[in-house]
């Protein structure tokens, strides 16, 4: 009738969602070990309630979200789809558990690669922490190729990489530029002269293992203008670079930052050549689909504005 209200009531939000975050919890889990055994292990629940709760929610959304490889869960390209959401869901929930628990800010999830991981960031964290002393710091350190990974796979909220790496899901930030130097002990053969283009070709090199940002960097900026290489030594550890070539087996590409101690100690000397300077831009790298809360976004203004000191 005219002029009647209607007041059957609203229907229930609850009532109609059929999704639940410990199931999305399990998806994340199994998505990131590739089982739900290992992921019950992570999640603090029994293998029957994880393959219960991934079994319901495939059954709410009608589709399966995992290939099974082997003895492994592979996510399909419905899997890979929902994964980014889950995600974004997770964390929001975390921020709500958060705002109205013990005051605690959420950890900073942070991946670097290792010059950049040992020699850059810790400063800039130690800085940051003063201003955030409740929220803890999680900093994973590898290879390039490593930080990129982790960054697709959402087990960090972003990370710091040397190489000019790209990924489909990732979006790449120009952070800041830094130089290699080529090194020798202070008793080197070449120290102390010009080297000529023959001598770097013939000498003995120590350099980083492939798949680092640092050997890609060196060999495109070596080989293209020296030619092959002599690379007797390969290493992931710059540390252990620096005390091979001080011990003067060999000649090393490496970061300024990353030599500047022992430079500065007399430890190693920077090797006169007639090459052009080598600059290469670092970079952070993010998910496209992660959504970053505010100690993230506060913690990536830190970087942009901050200069660490060189020793």
């Amino acid at each position: 009738m005219p002029g009647k209200t209607d007041r059957s009531p609203a229907p229930s939000v609850t009532a109609r969602l059929r999704l639940s975050l410990r199931q999305l919890e399990v998806f994340v889990a199994t998505a990131r070990c590739g089982s739900t055994r290992a992921a019950a292990d992570q999640v603090s629940r029994s293998q029957s309630a994880a393959s219960a709760a991934l079994a319901e929610l495939e059954g709410v959304l009608g589709r399966p979200l995992f290939d099974r490889v082997g003895r492994r869960l592979v996510l399909n390209e419905n899997g890979r789809a929902l994964l980014p959401r889950a995600h974004a869901l997770l964390d929001q929930a975390m921020q709500i558990e958060r705002l109205f628990g013990s005051g605690h800010e959420a950890p900073l999830r942070v991946a670097a690669s290792l010059s950049i991981g040992e020699y850059l960031l810790p400063e800039l964290l130690a800085r940051w922490k003063l201003a955030h002393p409740l929220g803890p710091v999680e900093l994973m350190i590898g290879n390039t190729r490593e930080v990129v990974a982790a960054v697709a796979a959402f087990d960090v909220d972003f990370g710091f990489i040397e190489g000019p790496q790209t990924h489909p899901q990732l979006v790449t930030r120009p952070w800041r530029n830094d130089e290699l130097v080529i090194v020798a002990a202070p008793r080197h053969p070449l120290a102390g002269r010009t080297a000529s283009l023959r001598q770097l070709r013939e000498a003995s090199w120590a350099l980083r293992e492939p798949g680092s940002g640092t050997r890609e960097a060196a060999e495109r900026w070596l080989i293209e203008r020296v030619g092959p290489l002599r690379v007797e030594f390969e290493f992931g550890s710059p540390e252990a670079i620096k005390r091979l070539v001080a011990a003067g087996a060999a000649l090393g590409c490496l970061a300024r930052e990353v030599v500047a101690r022992e430079l500065a100690q007399g430890m190693l000397v920077e090797l006169r050549t007639t090459l052009p300077r080598a600059t290469r831009r670092l970079a952070i790298v993010l998910h496209r689909d992660k959504h970053l809360g505010p100690g993230s976004e506060d913690f990536l203004r830190h970087c942009r504005e901050f200069v660490p000191t060189l020793p």
